[in-house]
């Protein structure tokens, strides 16, 4: 994250308080998918009929790279949106430049410590105040199955452990199919290694090696054995995985060429695209040993520092509307992710979903609901990145032992 000086800081909104026309909102985001860029076209229209101006500023680039560099020169140059795409420790990171606006009289007088689960509005937060909204809960320990290929090689329920995964995956492996849908970048390796942690070690692990970096958990005997089991998976892709997009690794299963797929729930939407059915064609079901842990993405918006008094005002009613039941509903039903609000209701979403929102309220009362380590959520940018090149060092690389793969992430995690 850049270090903005204080004299930046304070051109930053000396130009951005002259520069604000009342009422207008300019929002910096990178949803410009199909789903997504509806639900945002939504919300500009919740926007507009409170009598504000919307100023639409999309950033192509689903991971945010684009949108996180345009955001930067923006900050330094003194011109800041009135509202931004952030997420994960980053919101932290923006907040401590002192340029986020408080949204804590919004957040008072829409309940949002009623209707957020502690853990998820601890990251909308910068030392006890509201800096950001949150729009949205992806799950990301999620594990998608083709209902056609399980049945063909015999799979007659859905694995809930490791070894009835692996037993699973022997079975699809005879059957001549390919087990393991997976693709090629490193997030891909680190959304199924998290998921592998938490069903290994369960969430005292995953919090203490995953978040905490604490050396003990991560040199332990537990994380030898995650290693071991995530090892074993890779045994169970095929040979043209390296490089391939998430997408194309869904596709596979849909297709009925692969049976199993480690990813978050924005793969539903590629079911979904290709008319497929939750429960008939495709099982959803947690990845194995995490029914009771759920891992969260959750996107959201940090409002920054504007002096005029009508673009303060907007910013408000921006960030009541993305936390409204209205857009609540209509983003996530758009997405395939699932409200963060606990009050909703989910009739018209489907059963994937529905399971999502059930585990979402229950994990958040047991302690078992977690941030996602790969999806930006948990720990600050340098050791995530290491971290992650660690992983897929090992994952791509057969020749690291277990043990060399146990060191190579401590070391990594040690990053500052």
């Amino acid at each position: 994250m850049l270090k903005l000086s204080k004299l930046a800081t304070a051109v930053a909104l000396v130009v951005a308080g002259s520069a604000a026309v009342a009422g207008e909102v300019e929002v910096l985001h990178y949803w410009t998918s199909g789903g997504e860029a509806k639900s945002v076209a939504e919300l500009k229209k919740i926007m507009q009929a409170k009598g504000h101006v919307w100023k639409d500023f999309a950033v192509a680039g689903g991971a945010g790279d684009n949108a996180a560099t345009v955001l930067k020169s923006r900050v330094v140059s003194g011109n800041p949106p009135a509202a931004a795409q952030i997420k994960g420790p980053a919101i932290q990171e923006w907040a401590a430049e002192g340029v986020l606006a408080n949204l804590d009289a919004t957040a008072k007088a829409e309940k949002w410590d009623d209707l957020l689960p502690k853990v998820v509005a601890d990251v909308m937060k910068y030392k006890g105040n509201y800096v950001a909204a949150p729009v949205n809960v992806h799950r990301v320990n999620w594990m998608w199955a083709n209902s056609a290929v399980l049945k063909k090689a015999g799979v007659t329920s859905t694995p809930k452990t490791w070894d009835e995964f692996f037993a699973a995956a022997e079975k699809v492996k005879k059957a001549g199919l390919i087990p393991v849908a997976h693709g090629g970048q490193n997030w891909q390796d680190f959304t199924t290694f998290e998921s592998v942690a938490l069903g290994v070690g369960g969430t005292k692990f995953y919090n203490d090696a995953l978040i905490k970096l604490d050396e003990k958990a991560l040199t332990s005997a537990t994380m030898t054995k995650v290693l071991e089991t995530f090892r074993k998976i890779k045994g169970y892709t095929d040979a043209a995985a390296p490089g391939r997009d998430w997408n194309l690794a869904t596709a596979m299963v849909i297709q009925e060429k692969a049976a199993f797929q480690f990813m978050g729930d924005w793969a539903k939407g590629e079911f979904s695209a290709a008319g497929k059915v939750p429960g008939k064609d495709y099982i959803c079901a947690a990845a194995p040993g995490t029914s009771n842990a759920y891992t969260f993405n959750v996107d959201s918006f940090a409002m920054y520092k504007l002096k005029d008094a009508g673009a303060q005002k907007a910013q408000g009613d921006l960030a009541a509307s993305i936390m409204g039941t209205e857009f609540q509903e209509v983003f996530n039903l758009n997405k395939g992710s699932i409200p963060v609000r606990l009050n909703m209701k989910m009739d018209k979403f489907d059963d994937c979903a529905k399971t999502s929102a059930k585990d979402f309220v229950d994990t958040a009362k047991s302690g078992g609901l977690v941030p996602s380590v790969a999806h930006g959520m948990a720990i600050k940018p340098a050791a995530e990145g290491a971290i992650k090149d660690a992983v897929s060092q090992f994952w791509n690389d057969d020749k690291i032992s277990v043990a060399d793969g146990v060191k190579n992430i401590a070391k990594a995690a040690a990053t500052k």
